[in-house]
């Protein structure tokens, strides 16, 4: 049975799936996301971004990170490649690890993807940096961007930031947390 797109946006688009007892189950979709765990175990630290978020209308701390795809019509593309998702997401992680955070990444490994549920189909994918440096030229921020700072957070003020709702991005937030649990 054929899924039929019966609204499209920007970034969303709403699919009808026909199910097998005749019910249509409806979903709506959006571009995967990235986010970047970038840390120095030895220092026991991890780096964090201070941004403007405008459904916030505050700021945020947040795991450096963005869209995967800028538009659902490159993620469609995408999709009809046949191409490995990961492999784009990766290579968005380390592209987004640059421009907001000013750090050249040369390896990432996936810690763990996170889907948001049944109707709305966002995942993120969430990178652990293996191998990093500053990039010479700092940050190189996309219009529109608003990152105020990069700062560097020890792993235990990380989590009392995550516990005190510093963090909004809730599922990311608790990512994180588990991260940092297996690393205390």
């Amino acid at each position: 049975m054929k899924e039929t797109i019966f609204a499209k946006g920007k970034l969303f688009e709403l699919v009808h799936l026909p199910q097998k007892d005749g019910r249509i189950f409806e979903v709506a979709r959006r571009a995967p996301g990235v986010r970047l765990i970038i840390a120095d175990r030895s220092a026991q630290k991890i780096l964090l971004t201070r941004e403007f978020r405008h459904e916030l209308h505050a700021t945020d701390y947040r795991l450096p990170g963005g869209k995967v795809f800028d538009t659902l019509k490159e993620y469609e593309s995408h999709r009809n490649s046949g191409d490995e998702i990961l492999v784009a997401a990766a290579k968005k992680a380390k592209a987004e690890a640059v421009e907001e955070a000013g750090m050249d990444i040369t390896e990432v490994v996936l810690f763990k993807k996170s889907t948001l549920g049944a109707t709305v189909e966002w995942d993120l994918f969430v990178f652990e940096a293996k191998a990093w440096q500053p990039h010479p030229a700092g940050q190189s921020l996309e219009d529109g961007e608003q990152v105020e700072s990069v700062e560097w957070f020890s792993f235990t003020k990380a989590e009392q930031m995550i516990l005190h709702g510093d963090m909004q991005e809730e599922r990311i937030a608790l990512i994180l947390l588990q991260w940092l649990k297996g690393q205390v």
